[in-house]
Parts: C-alpha cells; sequence; structure tokens
C-alpha cells in the first residue's frame, strides 16, 4: 500500500494541465453518479404525493381508452371522485358503470365532447363549466389526443387531418385547462398533467408522421404541450398548484397497436395500467417528466446519439409502416 504523504508528494510534482484535467474528470463522474441517484431516488424511491389533497374529484379527456382509461380507474382507487370526457358515449356510460361497480363509493360523472368538431370548444365553456361548477377538482389530466392514421408523406395528408389534430392536441388542451384553472386558483391549489409525446421531445424528428412544411402541425402540437406545461409551471407554482408535462414514448395501447404496430408490450413498452402506475408517483413533482423507467432510459440514450443517426432510423421505421 503507498503511504498517503508519497501520494500527495507524487501530486504535487505533476504538471497544472494534468492535475487540471483529472480534477474536471473526476468531478464529471461525481456529476453523473449524482445523476443516477436522483434518477433512481425520483423513479423508485420518493413518496407520491397525496392527489386528494389537491381536491375531491379528477377530471380526465380521452378517458375511455389506453393512458386516459388507466388513469381513471387508478385515480378512483385513490378514491377521487371522476369527470370523465370522451366523444364516444357508449364507452363513457360503460366505462362509469363499471368504475362504479368497483368502487361504489366513487361519485362518476361523465361528459361526451368530440374535440375535432368545431362544437368544442362552446361545449368546453358551456356544458364543461356548468358540470364541474360547485365540484373540488383538484386533479386534471389532459390526455385526449390523436395522431395520423397511418405513416403518410406532406403531400399525402388531408386538410382535415391535420386540422382535427390541432383541434384536439392543442385546442382541447388549452380550452379545458382554462375551464379548470379558475376553480384551483380560488381553492389556491390543484394538480394538471398533460400528457406530451416524445415523437417531438425525445427525438429530433417524426418522418412520415409530421407536418414539417407550412404549419409543422404534430411537431406544433407536441412542443406546444410541453411549453404551455413548462410556462404554466412557472406561473401558478406559487399558487399551489403544480403544473407537470409528462412524456411517454410507446406504451401498449389501440392508438400505438394502430399507428406504430406495437403488438404487445414488453420491457419498454408498458402496459397503460403499467404507465399509469408510475405516472401518479410523479404528479405534483417536476415540470416535465418521463415517468416508465425505461422510456427515461431510452430518452437518455438518445440524447447522447447524433441526430442524423435518430433521424435516419426515424425514417426508416416510417418507409417500413408505409408497406
Amino acid at each position: 500500500m503507498v503511504p498517503i504523504p508519497y501520494c500527495i508528494d507524487h501530486l504535487k510534482t505533476q504538471p497544472a494541465w494534468i492535475i487540471f484535467l483529472s480534477s474536471l474528470a473526476v468531478f464529471s463522474i461525481f456529476k453523473k453518479f449524482m445523476l443516477v441517484l436522483q434518477w433512481v431516488f425520483r423513479t423508485f424511491i420518493r413518496p407520491e404525493k397525496d392527489l386528494k389533497s389537491y381536491g375531491s374529484w379528477a377530471l380526465v379527456t380521452g378517458s375511455t381508452d389506453g393512458i386516459g382509461l388507466a388513469f381513471a380507474f387508478k385515480l378512483a382507487e385513490k378514491g377521487l371522485n371522476l369527470v370523465l370526457v370522451s366523444r364516444d358515449p357508449n364507452r363513457l356510460k360503460q366505462i362509469s358503470g363499471e368504475i362504479q361497480a368497483k368502487y361504489p363509493e366513487i361519485e362518476v360523472k361523465v361528459l361526451e365532447i368530440e374535440f375535432s368538431s368545431d362544437l368544442a370548444v362552446s361545449r368546453v365553456n358551456g356544458a364543461l363549466k356548468e358540470m364541474i361548477q360547485g365540484l373540488d377538482i383538484g386533479v386534471l389530466i389532459n390526455n385526449v389526443g390523436i395522431t395520423y392514421p397511418g405513416a403518410m408523406y406532406f403531400h399525402e395528408v388531408g386538410e382535415n387531418i391535420w386540422m382535427n389534430l390541432v383541434k384536439v392536441n392543442v385546442l382541447g388542451t388549452t380550452h379545458v385547462t382554462k375551464a379548470v384553472i379558475r376553480g384551483m386558483i380560488r381553492r389556491g391549489r390543484g394538480a394538471i398533467v398533460n400528457i406530451g409525446s416524445g415523437a417531438a421531445i425525445v427525438v429530433p424528428s417524426h418522418p412520415l408522421y409530421a407536418i414539417y412544411a407550412a404549419s409543422k402541425a404534430f411537431e406544433l402540437a407536441c412542443r406546444y404541450v410541453d411549453q404551455f406545461s413548462r410556462s404554466l409551471y412557472m406561473e401558478y407554482k406559487h399558487r399551489g398548484i403544480d403544473v407537470q408535462c409528462q412524456v411517454p414514448l410507446y406504451v401498449s395501447t389501440k392508438m400505438a397497436a394502430s399507428v406504430a404496430f406495437v403488438e404487445k408490450p414488453s420491457v419498454f413498452i408498458p402496459t397503460a395500467q403499467h404507465y399509469v402506475e408510475a405516472a401518479i408517483r410523479r404528479i405534483g413533482h417536476e415540470s416535465r417528466c418521463t415517468p416508465y423507467w425505461a422510456h427515461s432510459i431510452q430518452w437518455f440514450f438518445a440524447s447522447i446519439l447524433p441526430d442524423f443517426l435518430l433521424d435516419t432510423w426515424r425514417l426508416s421505421i416510417g418507409r417500413q409502416r408505409l408497406l
């Protein structure tokens, strides 16, 4: 074993630039180690917030399938009454009955809104505001969203497709948030979760699924949700309202199956239920997060790869879906 005094004397004899570079290397390793510890704490150890402390009701859009449906059941399990919003009245009635049968103490209200309709804004400002008036809406899950029906080049995208995308993903989220946040401000508490997309945040491009000329509708919608959430997080945190953008990658849902040919869950593609279990633990903390542990690992590797490799890979996947 080398004596410590010898090590100190040896270090003193080294050129200053070697000592500087060695110090930088040690600092860099320490920083990465701390980031890993932080990730482990946030993902697996940090206790989740008591969602009932925000209020006794939760509102979920796009609540009859996939992530929205999983959120509805999980929030009911947490003891929150529900306002479920979706475009399918039959599914709303069915899901409401299933939740009340499983959790008889939970009250459920349903409202049909087709967010791609020209009447959607008036439905939000009329029927939705009337329904939630007097309700202690503490949690809002803005989950409603659509994408292309399949891979296609820009010149193949019909105007109705990208117009509906903007109506649902941008206008729907904005108007529902505005309808709910006023009550949260009065009560001085609330949590808003906007479900974003890794398509415009994790990867640099999403060819054959985004309009990259003129309006850039899909990219705009995804980035809008992200920036909208982060801005509201800063604006309203001092008022007791926690705003968060959650960024999932592929989740095993009907939408993923039809658009991305996701046939079954895997380590990197969780079920909607597994995703929501992770998502619930992150509500009320960071302004933006990727709740599912495997998704965050994918995001890390995507962040260190050159953009041209990711762009080429995404384009090859899109072309395969054209076949």
